[in-house]
């Protein structure tokens, strides 16, 4: 939640940035525009940024230190409201001991595989852990883990595929400039590889820029799972379905 806040907010102060220096004629040589307006802008635009970047990492640390030395340190907003989906005041009120909402518990586990697609290939490690350590003990959160391991995976060798292709694109297009000063449009030859580079540009642009939209629909799959829906992503879901029911064949149903 902290990530997608930040990110949001960092891009709407970097586009209002960019709109405000544009304004003050900071790009343009012939600038009238005073030192005076100009200077607290760009202060103002980069403490903004580097604000909301250090709060993002400020409280998990704080976080950290009241852990550590024994504090109920709960996040802002989403710290009551865990507290109240998984019962907690209730447990904590019997004895320490006491186990939390069950169901809930594995709902939100299932649900913390699905958000930590926001982590590239590390995040793989959260479903991954649920299903070997619990995978036996809940249908439901084996067959979220598993789906969501595999729509991690994908997620991951797609971006990795966009970023070599993004790599590529602009090394010819380095090369080409650096070796001829510009494109050749004058050979068969030069045209052929102008389009070649472009193509790759553009299908590694299309690639990135769609990753995102599948970072937006794991944290849609968190939000369904911790609804208490049995969330099955596109295609996936099916296929995984069928592959665990063959492999790990049980009467249980999915709760």
């Amino acid at each position: 939640m902290g990530f997608t806040v930040w990110a949001l907010s960092f891009l709407v102060l970097f586009v209002g940035g960019i709109v405000f220096l544009a304004a003050t004629g900071l790009f343009s040589n012939g600038s009238n525009i005073p030192n005076s307006i100009q200077t607290p802008g760009m202060i103002v635009f980069f403490v903004l940024v580097f604000g909301f970047f250090a709060i993002y990492f400020i409280l998990p640390i704080i976080a950290a230190i009241a852990c550590a030395l024994g504090k109920d340190f709960r996040y802002p907003i989403l710290g009551d409201r865990l507290a109240r989906y998984l019962d907690y005041e209730s447990a904590r009120n019997i004895e320490e001991s006491a186990w939390l909402h069950e169901d809930h518990e594995f709902r939100w586990v299932a649900a913390m595989g699905h958000f930590s697609i926001l982590i590239a290939l590390w995040g793989m490690l959260a479903p991954l852990t649920a299903w070997i350590l619990q995978g036996k003990n809940n249908l439901f959160l084996r067959f979220q883990s598993i789906q969501t391991l595999v729509f991690q995976g994908l997620t991951t060798v797609l971006y990795i595929v966009g970023a070599i292709l993004y790599v590529l694109g602009v090394s010819l297009l380095v090369f080409a400039l650096g070796a001829t000063g510009g494109p050749d449009f004058n050979s068969s030859i030069g045209i052929i590889s102008t389009v070649i580079m472009i193509m790759i540009l553009l299908i590694a642009a299309a690639i990135i820029l769609f990753v995102p939209l599948l970072h937006i629909l794991g944290q849609w799959a968190g939000y369904r799972v911790l609804k208490g829906e049995n969330y099955r992503y596109p295609w996936i879901g099916k296929l995984v379905e069928r592959w665990s029911s063959q492999n790990f064949p049980t009467e249980e149903e999915p709760v």
